[in-house]
């Protein structure tokens, strides 16, 4: 057979297949909890947990996300945090499914003001994302505390990265959608390995380093991010927070 037509039968690699997956649906990784798919996968995260949206990326994901929810029943729209490219279609979302919106008591502000750059560290790259991820600002209907329950999940103050981050904690299974208290890649370049977020996107880097010590105290069995493939090695938390220099 001539070499062409082999590589044309050839079986797709892994990471073709795993690709591939994600552009058929939402994928499954844990009872009544889904990754939305993104472009590029990971780069920036998206979850259905029971019928909550949580996050919605950037202001240019709205399409996206919506012909993935298509069918299903979605009753609101949950934040881990405000900042854009998590809030970014929080706005059109939550217009186009008639959905409430809540988030942390003290990033309701930004989400209700839409000046989240101004709450964010003054840097380049910082200016550049700031401008070019947020969303309309949108009416907060439900702001979120320590030990509330969205969709079976208890809601965790863990602030550093934002004022109000939020965290979503279920015991029951040791699963943790932790925003971007961590990042499992390189909000930069892409590459792939766990870290703490870029402290020109995070007012308290201290602050949010209590917040990682807190996160990986709990021991998760699975954790979700924000930006990073899900990661089901709770020892990796473990290790970064030891290196934590405060």
């Amino acid at each position: 057979m001539p070499r062409a037509a082999t590589c044309l039968f050839a079986a797709p690699s892994p990471a073709w297949q795993a690709y591939s997956r994600l552009r058929r649906g939402l994928q499954r990784l844990a009872e009544d909890l889904y990754l939305l798919r993104g472009f590029p996968p990971y780069a920036i995260n998206e979850y259905l947990a029971e019928d909550v949206l949580i996050d919605a990326g950037s202001r240019h994901a709205a399409g996206r996300i919506l012909r993935q929810l298509a069918g299903r029943d979605v009753s609101a729209h949950a934040l881990t945090h405000a900042h854009g490219d998590h809030q970014g279609s929080s706005h059109e979302i939550c217009q186009k499914l008639d959905l409430p919106l809540w988030c942390g008591e003290l990033d309701a502000p930004a989400v209700e003001d839409g000046r989240i750059l101004e709450r964010m560290p003054r840097h380049p790259i910082t200016a550049v994302f700031g401008r070019a991820f947020p969303g309309p600002p949108h009416p907060v209907a439900r702001r979120l505390h320590e030990g509330d329950v969205v969709a079976g999940f208890q809601v965790l103050d863990t602030p550093g990265h934002s004022a109000g981050h939020i965290s979503f904690w279920r015991e029951s299974d040791r699963t943790l959608i932790c925003g971007d208290v961590f990042t499992n890649i390189d909000t930069i370049t892409g590459l792939p390995g766990l870290h703490e977020p870029r402290s020109f996107f995070t007012p308290d880097p201290a602050r949010n380093r209590q917040s990682m010590r807190r996160l990986a105290e709990l021991e998760p069995a699975l954790v979700c991010f924000g930006h990073g493939r899900p990661l089901r090695d709770p020892g990796q938390l473990s290790a970064l927070v030891a290196r934590l220099k405060d």
